[in-house]
């Protein structure tokens, strides 16, 4: 091969991957928020979740697209793994659609697909038409890339050079791992197997050597999710090695059945005899639902699998048993008085939720001036090791805690709406909407914790911290204000009104304290005594812990009203 073809051919690859990647954006702008909204209706239902997966891919192009964004719905709690492996699975199907396509000869009306497909995206304005283009257009570059490809690769047919090299091939095991290692390489098991189809489409590559490579490619894809699981939580690095471990068994399986009914392939080749293009594209299909048919119905097994490899950690259980409703029944039978009780016992549990959140957060940011035991560890005998460590506890604690407040508001408003308002007396419907009102500020006074851990973040990242007068006076504040959230849970769960003088005392001790603090601060500022991401994070932190105190004002008086009517 001479330096000009083989120039051609990195053009010819190149010109390919970028078409691809034209194509795929294409199709992923015509398709908008279509695709995302598709997958976030994936359910429990392992053929539907399949299907979903195999529709995503064919609309995108991209395995390894649907896959990342399957990562990024598990990582936010809005997929699980069975559903996500039931789409990665209909992922591995759908990519094969590329080898199919490629298998026609469409080389000769690549120029044409091109002007038209940049005419369509230079000179039309209506935003849908562009996308249209664009899809045209990387479609066009992609058969002008295979054409490259395959002219640059003709002489290599005759090298005895490159003869040797891929003699080695022959070796089922050393071909998966070329396939592997290339498709790593080229981050696209679409474009691998298109590359190993045109080599055999001139006679380079024998088919039986192309269907190892293509089985290697499929393990080689996943190289893009287990890069970006690195970056993820838990449930998102288990879905990365969930992709993984389909994969690898899907290849054993693939390489099994070759080797014990070698006339499994002969029966694939008769399907279109003389045209071994179209034979690996039917293999690549054939092999991929073949492969999902029979790993399918023992996915709960690899989940399992995934799940002892990267252990459940007690948050995470914690997690998972939070995010349900413990006394509300969803069934629509309910008197609504019953339903209304149930929510308000699930406020309750909610409102301890979020004043431990509070607490947590508040102990986290002041932990280095705590005097008490640590780990079973007395203050004098802290390590900074020790400190790193309660610290990460505490605020991923405050975190989970957090998405459960979430969870639990959005879940128990839900099921208030959902009473038939025909139904209610006037003191229930007066009752349903107040708890609604209750939910919504038990989950701000949660996201004002979640704020707090921000703050500590944000002085851990420029080096600052309070003052020690800012930080005796904010502990102040804090405590004035946790003060308030356990009086209005108490308040509220025993409907003990004869406690609202105190709440209210209180909520204005909270007040005169954030207005305390806030000229004590405009003071030291002047001074110079404050640094600037410090002085802005004091400001923030403590309008957050006032707003507590209102929120917990706002649940303390929420159902006074109703009282106040029962007895005038």
């Amino acid at each position: 091969m001479s330096i000009t073809e083989f120039f051609t051919l990195l053009g010819g690859v190149g010109l390919f991957l970028y078409g691809m990647t034209v194509m795929s954006s294409g199709l992923q702008n015509a398709a908008g928020d279509k695709v995302r909204t598709i997958l976030e209706h994936a359910t429990s239902n392992k053929v539907f979740g399949i299907i979903l997966g195999i529709t995503v891919t064919i609309l995108i192009q991209s395995s390894s697209a649907t896959d990342m964004m399957v990562i990024g719905f598990v990582n936010s709690g809005l997929m699980n793994l069975g559903e996500a492996i039931a789409v990665i699975m209909g992922a591995n199907i759908g990519t094969t659609i590329t080898a199919q396509i490629t298998a026609f000869d469409l080389t000769a009306f690549a120029p044409f697909l091109l002007f038209v497909g940049a005419i369509m995206y230079l000179f039309v304005k209506k935003p849908s038409t562009k996308y249209v283009g664009m899809i045209i257009l990387g479609f066009g570059m992609l058969f002008v890339g295979v054409g490259l490809i395959k002219g640059a690769i003709k002489p290599l047919a005759t090298s005895p050079d490159f003869a040797s090299f891929l003699s080695t091939l022959s070796n089922p095991f050393l071909a998966v791992l070329f396939g592997l290692a290339f498709t790593a390489l080229l981050q696209s098991s679409s474009s691998s197997t298109v590359i190993f189809q045109a080599f055999a489409v001139q006679g380079i590559l024998d088919y039986k050597t192309a269907v190892f490579l293509v089985i290697g490619a499929a393990i080689g894809s996943v190289t893009p999710n287990l890069l970006a699981g690195l970056t993820a939580n838990r449930n998102g690095k288990r879905t990365s090695i969930l992709n993984l471990c389909f994969n690898l068994i899907r290849a054993g399986i693939l390489a099994l059945i070759i080797t014990i009914f070698p006339g499994v392939l002969k029966l694939i080749q008769a399907l279109s005899p003389g045209d071994v293009g179209r034979q690996i594209a039917n293999t690549h299909t054939i092999f991929a639902i073949t492969a999902v048919l029979l790993i399918a119905p023992f996915s709960k097994y690899i989940i399992r699998l995934v799940e002892r490899l990267i252990p459940e950690l007690p948050e995470e259980a914690r997690m998972k048993e939070g995010k349900k409703l413990l006394y509300m029944n969803t069934s629509s039978n309910m008197m609504p008085s019953i339903v209304i009780r149930q929510a308000m016992l699930e406020c309750e549990r909610m409102g301890i939720m979020a004043k431990e959140n509070l607490q947590a957060a508040i102990d986290c940011f002041f932990l280095k001036d705590k005097e008490v035991k640590v780990m079973g560890k007395e203050n004098k005998d802290f390590k900074k090791s020790d400190y790193e460590k309660e610290e990460a506890r505490l605020a991923e604690q405050v975190r989970t805690t957090e998405s459960i407040v979430d969870y639990l508001c959005h879940a128990i408003t839900d099921q208030l709406i959902h009473i038939r308002p025909d139904d209610m007396s006037d003191a229930d419907a007066f009752r349903a909407s107040k708890l609604a009102i209750i939910a919504t500020n038990y989950e701000r006074i949660s996201d004002h914790a979640m704020n707090i851990i921000e703050y500590m973040d944000r002085l851990e990242e420029q080096k600052e911290s309070f003052s020690k007068p800012a930080r005796k006076d904010m502990k102040r504040l804090a405590e004035a204000t946790v003060r308030s959230v356990e009086m209005s849970i108490e308040i509220f769960s025993k409907e003990n009104f004869t406690l609202l003088p105190e709440a209210e005392r209180n909520e204005n001790l909270v007040d005169d304290l954030h207005a305390e603090l806030t000229d004590k601060h405009i003071t030291r500022m002047m001074k110079g005594k404050c640094d600037t991401t410090a002085g802005i994070v004091f400001t923030d932190m403590s309008t957050d812990l006032e707003r507590c105190a209102d929120n917990a004002m706002n649940i303390s008086t929420a159902l006074v009203v109703k009282r106040h009517r029962k007895y005038n």
